[in-house]
C-alpha cells in the first residue's frame, strides 16, 4: 500500500477552477428522483423501479439505501407494490402490462421526452415516416421507437447513416431527436438529411432539451480556456458523455469523464494551470464540492464560476404524490 504524505500548504501550487453553470441536475432528473423518494415515503419499501431511475451509479445507490428495488422488467416486480418508470421514458407497452396486471405504477418520464413522445404520434397520424437521430439501445431511444408500430420510425445515429437513409416507399417525412445529443453533431446530420430531403419539417421546438443545450454551451466556455475539463457523471449517461466531447472539439487539451473524485488520476493534471469542472444532468452538486475539495487539497485553487444560463424550470410531481 502506498504512503502519501500531507502536502504543505507552500508546496501547493496554484491552480484556478472554472466551474461551469449550469452544470448538474436537471428539472426532469429532479422530478425522477423526488418521485421515488416520495414514493418511499408515501407507500414504504421496497418501491420498485423499472431501469436505473437517471443513469447515475451515486443517485442509484443512495435510493437503494433508501428502499427502492431497480429492475430489468415488469416480469421482476411483484403486482402489490408501486414500481416506477425511468426518466428516459418507457415503450407504451410498459404502463399497458402494468394497467393489465393493475399494478400501481408512477411514470417519471421527463416531460420533455414525452413531448418527443406526443410528437412522433402527430407525426405518424398525419401519415409520416419519422426518422429519429439517437443512439440505438439508448432507453429512451427504446422509449420513443415503443411509441409506434415496428417500421414507423427509423433510427439515424450518424451523418453515414443520414447519407445511407432511403425513404419507405413515397411517405412524407419528419424527424425528432434524443433530447440527451451534442447539438452541433446533430445539426451536421440534419444538414445531410436536408440535402437530400429539402422538404423535411423542422419540429416545432427544438428536441435536443433545454438543460442538455445549456450544459454544452458552459462547457465550451471551458473548454475554450482550460487546458483539461472534468466531466463528473456515470460512463452510461448520455449527455454526461456528451460533454467530454464538447470540450474537445472546443479546445480543450484534455477532457475526462469521472464518477466523483476517487476516480480522478492526479497525474492529468500534470501541466494544467486552468482546470475545468461540470457535471451531467444527472450527476449531484454533491460531487462536485467533493471534487473541488480534493483539488484543494493537492492545489492552491481559486475557483471562478462561470456566468451562464440561469434555469428556473421546474416540473409538477404526479397527483398522486402531493395530494
Amino acid at each position: 500500500m502506498t504512503v502519501h504524505q500531507p502536502i504543505h500548504p507552500a508546496e501547493k501550487r496554484p491552480l484556478t477552477i472554472r466551474l461551469a453553470t449550469p452544470r448538474g441536475f436537471c428539472a426532469g432528473v429532479d422530478r425522477a428522483i423526488q418521485i421515488v423518494e416520495r414514493a418511499i415515503e408515501k407507500y414504504g419499501a421496497p418501491v420498485y423501479v423499472r431501469h436505473e431511475i437517471v443513469h447515475n451509479r451515486h443517485v442509484v445507490e443512495r435510493l437503494k439505501a433508501m428502499g427502492a428495488v431497480f429492475v430489468k422488467e415488469l416480469d421482476d416486480c411483484p403486482d402489490d407494490r408501486p414500481v416506477v418508470f425511468s426518466a428516459h421514458g418507457v415503450p407504451k407497452s410498459v404502463p399497458e402490462t402494468a394497467k393489465k396486471r393493475e399494478m400501481l405504477y408512477l411514470d417519471a418520464t421527463c416531460p420533455l421526452v414525452s413531448k418527443v413522445h406526443v410528437e412522433a404520434e402527430r407525426h405518424f397520424a398525419a401519415g409520416r415516416h419519422i426518422i429519429l437521430i439517437g443512439h440505438a439501445g439508448h432507453p429512451e431511444v427504446v422509449g420513443t421507437m415503443g411509441q409506434l408500430p415496428v417500421g414507423a420510425i427509423s433510427l439515424i445515429e450518424t451523418v453515414e447513416d443520414a447519407e445511407a437513409f432511403e425513404r419507405p416507399g413515397d411517405q412524407p417525412l419528419a424527424y425528432a431527436t434524443q433530447t440527451t445529443l451534442s447539438v452541433d453533431d446533430t445539426a451536421e446530420i440534419l444538414a445531410a438529411l436536408k440535402r437530400r430531403f429539402p422538404e423535411l419539417p423542422d419540429p416545432h421546438k427544438e428536441d435536443i432539451c433545454y438543460a442538455t443545450t445549456n450544459r454544452q454551451e458552459a462547457v465550451k466556455r471551458l473548454g475554450e480556456g482550460c487546458e483539461l475539463v472534468l466531466v463528473v457523471g456515470s460512463k452510461n449517461s448520455s449527455n454526461s458523455v456528451r460533454l467530454v466531447e464538447v470540450a474537445m472539439k472546443a479546445g480543450a487539451r484534455d477532457a475526462r469523464l469521472v464518477d466523483d473524485a476517487s476516480h480522478v488520476d492526479w497525474a492529468w493534471l500534470d501541466g494544467v494551470s486552468t482546470l475545468g469542472i461540470t457535471a451531467g444532468a444527472s450527476a449531484p452538486e454533491k460531487l462536485i464540492v467533493e471534487l473541488i475539495d480534493a483539488v484543494r487539497e493537492r492545489f492552491d485553487a481559486e475557483v471562478v464560476e462561470d456566468s451562464g444560463a440561469r434555469e428556473t424550470v421546474t416540473f409538477k410531481l404526479p397527483r398522486v404524490l402531493t395530494a
